[in-house]
């Protein structure tokens, strides 16, 4: 499945949203599956006429006969979930930066609380709006999207949350930080799962495993790998196991790491 991935063209919305891309029905596509893996993004995903079935860790779709369309948005899962098109149908898939979905939203803490929720309202006028732009052509719907995100967008202080996530990704103590903000390791873990949906250190888990799949191909073996962001080779090998349920030599000889993109499907 081949698609374009944009990223904003508007500057203020690249503050929140890494990107989105498109799939347009096609009955003749035939079936499309591909693995993801865990991330810090929230995805927020609009389907039209869609049957959708969830077994285990597999998400299948498949065109409905009857008129419908569904939003859904996941902000957290910690094993690899397989997506299985059985045909192509309309979608858009929006990916919000860590913070990025509460700019847009009075309350988010529903979608923390859950994790995932199949039928969500993002806002009122949100899928009415989606099927709008499905039938738009291809070359209008970036900027019909922007432009109805920038008028629901809402600027929110969240600088102090910004300020952790910043040391997190620094790989700075999580007691360290606590300290640095004068607060208790108990009352800034409820702070950030609050805002972001897990934990500090399962953040930080997923952003060192993001960061290793960035940095692979400048390593030359998984040793230099592991001297980025872990504490030794057995601890790189067990946080990929945790989220991949691979070892790292079997998942990077099955990705391709030259993708622009890499993080999309995986």
């Amino acid at each position: 499945m081949n698609l374009d991935f944009y990223q904003p063209k508007n500057e203020i919305l690249k503050k929140y949203i890494e990107g989105y891309y498109f799939i347009s029905k096609n009955k003749n596509s035939g079936s499309v599956q591909y693995l993801t893996f865990p991330n810090n993004f929230c995805i927020l995903t609009t389907n039209e006429d869609l049957d959708v079935e969830i077994q285990n860790n597999e998400v299948i779709i498949k065109s409905s006969p009857d008129k419908n369309i569904m939003t859904c948005v996941v902000s957290r899962y910690t094993k690899p979930i397989k997506i299985h098109y059985k045909e192509l149908i309309n979608e858009v898939t929006i990916y919000f930066k860590p913070l990025g979905i509460s700019q847009f939203l009075s309350d988010s803490k529903s979608i923390f609380s859950e994790g995932t929720i199949l039928d969500f309202t993002f806002m009122p006028d949100f899928n009415a709006k989606m099927i709008e732009i499905f039938n738009l052509a291809k070359d209008k719907q970036s900027q019909e999207l922007e432009d109805y995100l920038l008028s629901k967008l809402q600027v929110k202080d969240f600088s102090l949350i910004e300020k952790i996530l910043t040391d997190i990704e620094s790989d700075e103590k999580i007691e360290e930080i606590a300290l640095k903000h004068q607060m208790s390791r108990q009352y800034l873990n409820k702070l950030f799962t609050k805002h972001i949906g897990k934990s500090p250190s399962e953040y930080r888990k997923i952003h060192r495993f993001r960061n290793s799949i960035l940095k692979q191909k400048q390593s030359k073996n998984f040793s230099e790998l592991s001297q980025y962001d872990f504490y030794d080779q057995s601890h790189f090998i067990r946080n990929f196991k945790e989220l991949t349920n691979r070892n790292p030599q079997i998942f990077f000889k099955n990705i391709d790491t030259e993708k622009e993109n890499i993080w999309l499907f995986i």
